[in-house]
């Protein structure tokens, strides 16, 4: 497969060489030093494209690449205010577009252990939930993507949550879910939900202990998406 790598940081590095271990061609390397290459690739040839930008860069990425009809696997968070945008262009052009939050697959397992865990807290109203997420220092958004898809999963299922906020924005609302986000280095990414309440604690916790689980994943999901059309999640690629 001829996979074009749209964001050549850490983690399009990552990508780029589990692609090739996998047997894959590496048709192109975009980062912002030779983005004004874009219009010079052979776009016909090209099966996938691999999206981990940044939140600046990412909807014209992926503007071009469903304009040129080509599936397109995103993991760039910060720019969702426009994804909304994507998907219709998607349509549009009877393109691919892919979009998870974290590709990898524990993280993943991490969603539905959350949103399983908040369906049953739903009725303990004693306990109050917070999270707590760790990323490198070279993250730019805040709270990230992950944390956003878990307290997402909290809110679907609590009716006592109606929203998140950073807990320095918090300002004592008791309807919303405080989140702590730290930027330490070298931290590829450490989740905590925790239910407190006078009696007792309950946490979960997910650590990634590398990039390389979330890299193999959205290459695994390339290779999955590669003949597919329409708007897709991991809840369409995994089956728990």
């Amino acid at each position: 497969m001829n996979i074009l790598i749209l964001g050549y940081g850490k983690m399009g590095k990552i990508i780029s060489q589990i692609a090739e271990e996998r047997g894959h061609t590496i048709a192109g390397k975009i980062d912002e030093s030779n983005v004004h290459t874009l219009d010079q690739l052979d776009t016909k040839s090209i099966d996938v494209a691999i999206e981990f930008s940044q939140p600046d860069a990412a909807f014209k990425n992926l503007t071009w690449a469903i304009n040129h009809q080509i599936p397109v696997v995103s993991g760039t968070t910060g720019w969702l205010d426009k994804k909304e945008e994507i998907e219709k262009l998607t349509l549009s052009n009877d393109s691919a577009f892919f979009y998870a939050s974290n590709y990898s697959i524990g993280v993943n397992i991490f969603f539905k252990v959350n949103s399983f865990l908040a369906k049953i807290m739903n009725d303990q109203s004693d306990y109050s939930v917070k999270m707590e997420e760790i990323h490198h220092t070279e993250k730019k958004d805040a709270p990230s993507g992950t944390a956003i898809t878990l307290a997402e999963g909290i809110i679907d299922n609590m009716d006592r949550v109606k929203r998140w906020n950073l807990d320095t924005d918090m300002n004592g609302d008791e309807q919303s879910i405080s989140i702590t986000a730290k930027r330490i280095d070298p931290a590829p990414g450490t989740h905590i939900i925790n239910y407190q309440s006078e009696i007792d604690d309950i946490e979960i916790k997910h650590t990634a202990h590398s990039r390389k689980g979330f890299a193999l994943g959205a290459v695994l999901v390339a290779e999955w998406i590669k003949d597919k059309k329409g708007v897709l999640s991991m809840d369409d690629f995994l089956t728990f």
